[in-house]
């Protein structure tokens, strides 16, 4: 588990790639400082495990999954990613809930100035997500814990102060790029329960729908 709030920018070293499995090899310092072979760490906020460790650089693996539902398949040398190792629990939880199980893509529609700030404007690839997008609701983008500046019919902004854009690898994302989106966790788990039908529930409810073509044929009567 992560906090959103980006640790240092590291940058690709190299790229191993076999279909849409990869190993990727990240520069590194502040994240280098304790960390252990098997130990999570979000890369543009994937959660992905070090596999090998140097004095300046480490190693993940990257599965299809993650290759297909993520922006780390456009990584190229030299790319600049976000990183953060999971969270202690001795710490402070400055950011909010981050699982490092990425949503989906975005597309970045806009990048403009309001006085100290920068809003981005993103558009999600997959539109179902804005039921889990919530005006001043938290939301992670490539591993940044950010708040829901604004929301239209089909992108959100977030506005984004000099410190954090300093401080992460969003300093060089232009209009047209692509970011990695984490919806708020909460939001998920609360569909989940009001939806969540099980097995007795689901056999119940259809006892007692109404008569249909449809239920007579499943039960042998048409």
């Amino acid at each position: 588990m992560f906090t959103g709030l980006v640790e240092e920018v590291g940058r690709i070293q190299t790229i191993s790639k076999s279909g849409e499995a990869m190993v990727l090899g990240i520069s590194g310092s502040v994240v280098l400082g304790d960390l252990k072979i098997g130990d999570s760490v979000s890369v543009n906020g994937v959660c992905l495990t070090a596999i090998r460790i140097g004095s300046k650089d480490f190693k993940v693996d990257v599965m299809p999954e993650t290759f297909r539902s993520s922006n780390l398949k456009e990584l190229r040398s030299g790319s600049r990613v976000n990183l953060e190792r999971a969270m202690a629990a001795s710490g402070r939880f400055g950011g909010h809930i981050v699982q490092g199980h990425v949503d989906g893509t975005g597309t970045i529609r806009g990048v403009t100035s309001d006085q100290n700030a920068v809003v981005f404007e993103v558009e999600p690839k997959n539109q179902t997500l804005f039921k889990y997008i919530l005006l001043k609701g938290s939301i992670t983008i490539d591993g940044i814990s950010l708040t829901v500046a604004q929301r239209t019919g089909d992108t959100f902004a977030v506005s984004i102060i000099p410190h954090t854009l300093s401080e992460t690898a969003l300093q060089a994302k232009r209009e047209g790029d692509t970011v990695n989106i984490e919806c708020d966790i909460l939001g998920k788990y609360v569909e989940q329960l009001l939806n969540y039908r099980g097995a007795a529930e689901a056999e119940r409810v259809e006892e007692e729908a109404p008569l249909s073509l449809d239920y007579l044929a499943k039960h042998g009567f048409a």
